[in-house]
Order: C-alpha cells, then sequence, then structure tokens
C-alpha cells in the first residue's frame, strides 16, 4: 500500500506472526481492518518485521500509533502505553525479538526530520513466543481492551473508526 499525503496519522501494528503472541500487533491490525471503516487520512499498516522499512511510510504523518509486544517484566497480557520520549528511539534497546528496527527507525526518523509530533507505543507483555500463528488465551483476552485502547487514541486524534454493520466485536 503506497502513502498518500492526506494520511497524517499512522497506525502500525509490527510482530512475527508466526510467533504466537510476538504477532499481538499484527492481529491488532488484521481485526481493525475486518470490524472498521477507517477514514481516509488514516494509514493503518501491518508493519510486521520491517523495521527500517517503514521510515517511508513516516514522510507527512503527524501521529504515530505502535502497537507491540514488549518485554515488561511483568505479568502476561500485561499492558503498557508509552508517550513521545516514553517510546524507546535509541540503537540499543531491544524490547521484542524484533524490536531493533522499531527504536532504529525512530533514532533514523529524528535524524532525518521524519519523527512525528506525537508518537504512542501500546505494548503488550507476550505469554508465549512459541510457534503458532494463534495468540495465547492471555493475550486473547486482552485483545478486546487493546482494540478499544487503539480505537480511543485515534478518537482523541480526531479520527472516528466506524464499526462495519454484522461485526459483533473487536476482540
Amino acid at each position: 500500500m503506497f502513502q498518500d499525503p492526506s494520511h497524517t496519522t499512522l497506525v502500525i501494528g509490527v510482530g512475527n506472526r508466526i510467533l504466537s503472541d510476538e504477532g499481538v500487533g499484527v492481529h491488532v491490525i488484521e481485526r481493525l481492518f475486518a470490524a472498521y471503516k477507517i477514514p481516509e487520512e488514516v494509514l493503518i499498516l501491518d508493519g510486521g518485521t520491517l523495521g527500517l522499512d517503514l521510515l517511508y511510510y513516516l514522510k507527512g504523518v503527524e501521529n504515530l500509533l505502535l502497537i507491540d509486544a514488549v518485554e515488561l517484566r511483568k505479568d502476561p497480557g500485561s499492558l503498557v502505553r508509552m508517550v513521545n520520549d516514553e517510546v524507546p528511539a535509541f540503537l540499543s534497546l531491544k524490547m521484542s525479538p524484533h524490536q531493533v528496527g522499531i527504536p532504529d527507525m525512530l533514532a533514523v526518523a529524528k535524524l532525518k526530520d521524519l519523527y512525528p509530533n506525537n508518537v504512542i507505543l501500546w505494548g503488550v507483555q507476550p505469554d508465549s513466543l512459541e510457534l503458532g500463528l494463534d495468540l495465547s488465551a492471555t493475550i486473547e483476552a486482552k485483545m478486546p481492551l487493546l482494540i478499544d485502547e487503539v480505537i480511543k487514541q485515534l478518537a482523541a486524534w480526531g479520527h472516528i473508526l466506524i464499526p462495519i454493520p454484522g461485526d459483533k466485536s473487536p476482540g
């Protein structure tokens, strides 16, 4: 998908979908697409494990919302919301197996003057990083809350997601 200049808000779900809970960000993106009509000014992107390749999509973006599995050293399913400078934008931090790419991307975005005005990361402590396409029961149970937080953040930025008729739940 190519970015249209009218996209001022970017939502990226990152993670490795074949490592169970590591793919939580990608699962969120898939469910948003399936359950909601996305406003034209919002680009929702499955970032997978692209890392620095995501830099291309930051041009002209004012608001960046990242969703990912992160190592919080807390109970599985714990959620964290990091805002702006709380989001790691340096090269040495590794929050998840693929995460080295996201801090790299944010650091380079700052150097190239592409860093959005507003950056938020919703992170989830994984329960399982075993091979598998499905989320663990612990993380699956957190999906409605996580999706609701993404929708609330987009609304705070002035973007309303409209539920697609017939879909009963975001989780």
